[in-house]
């Protein structure tokens, strides 16, 4: 899985020396300090993790958090020098992975790091999971909150498949699915789409297969393989 995190920091000497101890711990990390810069930055670069500072000038960081997690399921550890009681509560409802308060030591903040991210891969709930996300709107996938490239027709059969995990789906059912124009295709076609999502899941994660085949029959989702 590709190491890149976000720094949404307004502190400069602070995400500094974070940013330092997190590249001293094998990750690449990216610092900002405008809030209104982080959602459009996040939805171009999708990182694997996102250290996001509560009081941020521009937007705060419980509405970057929420319209985060309106397309995307990366693990999020909110920041804050905020201690009161209903903050942390706000903040996880909201769907941070976790919270930590300043001051902080930089190496807690890397053992929660790690914490969260391993976290993130051991969890495996059935149906288009957290390491999946589909935005159908934008035609946008994710896994581990890293995009996947994929075209038009290799979305809608992705998002056909996940949408019932476990269920196996014959070439033909998977055509009619996704050309729905009774189109004069070969059978092979699917397979062939199929070939190609996979090879950008593992891009992207090496070590997560979540299409199967099913030998004389077709293919499914199963993430929990």
């Amino acid at each position: 899985m590709c190491n890149s995190l976000l720094i949404v920091e307004d502190e400069p000497k602070l995400a500094k020396l974070l940013s330092n101890y997190l590249q001293q711990a094998g990750y690449e990390p990216e610092c900002l300090e405008n809030g209104l810069d982080v959602v459009p930055w996040v939805r171009k670069k999708m990182p694997t993790l996102i250290l996001l500072d509560l009081m941020l000038p521009g937007r705060d960081g419980v509405d970057i958090c929420k319209e985060i997690r309106s397309f995307s399921m990366v693990p999020i550890i909110m920041v804050t020098a905020r201690i009161e009681e209903i903050d942390r509560l706000i903040g996880l409802e909201l769907g941070a992975d976790d919270y930590i308060c300043k001051p902080f030591s930089p190496r807690e903040v890397v053992a929660r790091v790690k914490a969260v991210l391993r976290r993130s891969v051991d969890q495996k709930p059935s149906g288009v999971s957290s390491l999946l996300h589909l935005d159908e709107d934008r035609l946008l996938a994710t896994l581990h909150g890293q995009e996947l490239d994929l075209t038009a027709v290799e979305f809608k059969l992705l998002g056909f498949l996940s949408a019932n995990p476990g269920r196996i789906y014959g070439r033909d059912k998977l055509m009619d699915h996704i050309y729905p124009d009774q189109r004069i295709v070969s059978d092979r076609t699917i397979d062939s789409h199929i070939k190609n999502l996979r090879k950008k899941i593992s891009g992207v994660s090496p070590d997560t297969e979540i299409i199967h085949s099913v030998y004389g029959v077709g293919y499914k989702y199963d993430p929990q393989i």
